[in-house]
């Protein structure tokens, strides 16, 4: 079964907790703090699979959790980080946060993508002896590692992509013009998953060419199969709309082309704006007056029209170079950006529990969600740190600090982040 959509949730491992231990060794007095830090969290990798061509897999498995880091231990022995955990997609997934719909990767190359970071280890107690704390009995925990639910969307990687009605012809046309070999069958959704074809040329030159299961009027509001695989139309560079010149089936040419490319527009605008040629197959079918006529219709669109009979590859071979002549020139497969965290307004925020823990001058401050504002700041950016201040003070942080007795020139940590306490 073709799966290309999924949901599933992961969770970076936990940073190991810094150790609080002593130097101990005869003849050795007051050896000072020796304790080791914490191991980092694993981050949850995803890494492209090209023996994998659906998203089948994640049905049956929808969480992934990588290792936790390993504690500090004593004689400045640091904890083990935890392994990364690698989750194989097949290429052209787009990796989304499902609650905003955020794309946080696009895995069309061979470069893994990190997204889930695991969490930082805790500092150990020898980073925080001074010469006048010489023995501190504390220690900094391992930060959560980051977790998200995730939607995957798998959006094929191809330079071309075959629309129409069912039953034209465009699975035909794969198999005569490919290696590829899809079911082909007299009625309509035969195909029913996407087919991939490398199309080569005698001159060397070759690109991708998708078969996209038929459309129908209405598929741009899911009827039929069309909203399914609709999106793997989106990256096609160049679309090709196959249409039945001869009406074999009782149909309007010029109404289903029209169909068809209203349901494009409908699913995104963008579509409508693809360049196009259009191949008026069944021609063998068709009188010459048929072609003439829906050829002059299609050209006073704008379009380029070519007459074929892709079950014996007549006249094929015009189309193939047109479109190699029209690759040459387009920009490359649509990639995908990662969006960056969007900041939450700070009149969005409530009041919010925070564990504040004080240690020799030291108000360590803990609070998960606290993690999340810290991912969404640029510390190098002065109103991304006005912006954290805000927050800080509008969430009730500052004042939870003075309750807990926190003085002019006091160490503030919150998680990796640390600042002097100025009024």
């Amino acid at each position: 079964m073709f799966i290309d959509h999924a949901k599933i949730t992961v969770k970076a491992g936990k940073g190991g907790d810094g150790a609080v231990a002593f130097h101990r060794e005869k003849y050795v007095a007051s050896g000072g703090p020796d304790g080791g830090d914490g191991g980092k969290g694993g981050n949850v990798v995803f890494q492209v699979d090209d023996n994998l061509s659906t998203l089948a897999d994640f049905r049956y498995k929808r969480k992934y959790v990588a290792p936790s880091g390993e504690n500090g231990r004593g004689a400045r022995c640091n904890g083990k980080s935890g392994k990364d955990l690698i989750v194989r997609v097949p290429r052209g997934t787009l990796v989304k946060e499902a609650e905003t719909g955020r794309i946080l990767a696009d895995l069309s190359s061979d470069e893994p993508q990190v997204i889930a970071k695991g969490g930082r280890g805790g500092w150990g107690n020898i980073h925080f002896a001074t010469p006048t704390r010489q023995t501190p009995r504390f220690a900094k925990p391992g930060t959560p590692g980051e977790s998200f639910e995730l939607i995957l969307e798998l959006k094929l990687l191809a330079d071309v992509g075959l629309v129409g009605y069912p039953n034209v012809g465009k699975s035909t046309l794969v198999s005569v013009v490919s290696e590829a070999k899809p079911t082909i069958g007299n009625y309509h959704f035969t195909t029913i998953t996407p087919v991939l074809g490398v199309v080569r040329l005698k001159d060397g030159r070759s690109f991708v060419m998708a078969d996209i299961p038929g459309l129908i009027e209405g598929a741009g509001e899911g009827v039929g199969l069309g909203h399914q695989f609709l999106r793997h139309v989106d990256r096609c560079r160049l679309l090709v709309h196959i249409v039945d010149v001869a009406g074999s089936e009782g149909r309007d040419p010029k109404q289903d082309f029209e169909i068809i490319n209203t349901e494009l527009k409908k699913f995104n605008p963008e579509l409508a704006e693809r360049p196009m040629l259009v191949a008026g197959n069944k021609c063998d079918l068709a009188t010459d007056e048929q072609i003439e006529d829906f050829k002059n219709y299609v050209e006073g669109k704008g379009y380029e029209f070519f007459p074929i009979m892709a079950a014996i590859r007549y006249d094929v071979d015009p189309l193939l170079n047109r479109i190699s002549e029209l690759l040459s020139k387009l920009p490359p497969v649509k990639r995908y950006e990662p969006e960056p965290l969007p900041q939450k307004p700070v009149e969005d925020f409530e009041k919010n529990a925070v564990k504040i823990t004080k240690q020799d001058n030291i108000y360590m401050v803990e609070g998960e969600w606290l993690l999340q504002v810290i991912n969404s700041v640029n510390f190098d950016d002065y109103e991304s740190l006005q912006y954290f201040q805000r927050v800080l003070i509008q969430t009730g942080v500052i004042d939870a600090l003075r309750d807990a007795g926190i003085q002019e020139g006091d160490t503030v940590s919150i998680y990796e982040i640390e600042f002097d306490f100025v009024e």
